[in-house]
C-alpha cells in the first residue's frame, strides 16, 4: 500500500495530508487556477498529477462559463465542482487567491466529510495567503 501523505512535504503537505486521512480518499492535488501543480499525493506520479491539474482547470473554466450562462450573467465564480463516476468522486474547490484543491475518493467515500475537509483546507489556504499578503508602509494591504 502506498503512503497517504503528499509528495511535497514542504509547503503543500499541510493542505493535502488532512484530506488524505479520510477513509477511501485515494488522491489529492493542489493546483493553480491555470492548471499548474503545486503538490500532489503519492498515489499519483508527476505526469498524472499534471494531467489531473490541467483537466481540473479546464473543467472549472467550463463550469464557470456554464454557471454564468444559466444565470444569464457575464461571469460566475464556482465554489465547488463534484463529479460522480462509476469509479468514485472528484471534488474540486477553488480558493479566492488563485489555487484549487482537488480530491478523489472511491465510491465508498463519505462525500459530506470529503467536502467539509476540502473546504476547511481551502479556508486555511486563504488565511495563510492573507497573512502573507504584502503590506504597504501604513500597514494596509495595497489595493
Amino acid at each position: 500500500m502506498t503512503s497517504r501523505t503528499s509528495r511535497d512535504t514542504g509547503e503543500t503537505a499541510w493542505v493535502l495530508d488532512p484530506i488524505l486521512e479520510i477513509p477511501h480518499v485515494r488522491a489529492a492535488v493542489l493546483l493553480t487556477r491555470d492548471g499548474l501543480v503545486s503538490g500532489y499525493s503519492d498515489r499519483l506520479d508527476q505526469a498524472s498529477a499534471e494531467r489531473v491539474a490541467a483537466i481540473t482547470s479546464t473543467v472549472q473554466g467550463a463550469c464557470r462559463t456554464a454557471a454564468a450562462a444559466f444565470a444569464d450573467q457575464s461571469s460566475a465564480e464556482v465554489r465547488q465542482v463534484v463529479v460522480e463516476s462509476d469509479h468514485g468522486y472528484i471534488l474540486v474547490a477553488p480558493t479566492t487567491h488563485g489555487t484549487c484543491v482537488a480530491a478523489y475518493g472511491d465510491p465508498e467515500v463519505r462525500l459530506d466529510l470529503l467536502a467539509h475537509r476540502v473546504h476547511s483546507q481551502v479556508a486555511r489556504l486563504g488565511e495563510k495567503a492573507m497573512a502573507a499578503a504584502p503590506r504597504g508602509a501604513s500597514g494596509h494591504t495595497p489595493a
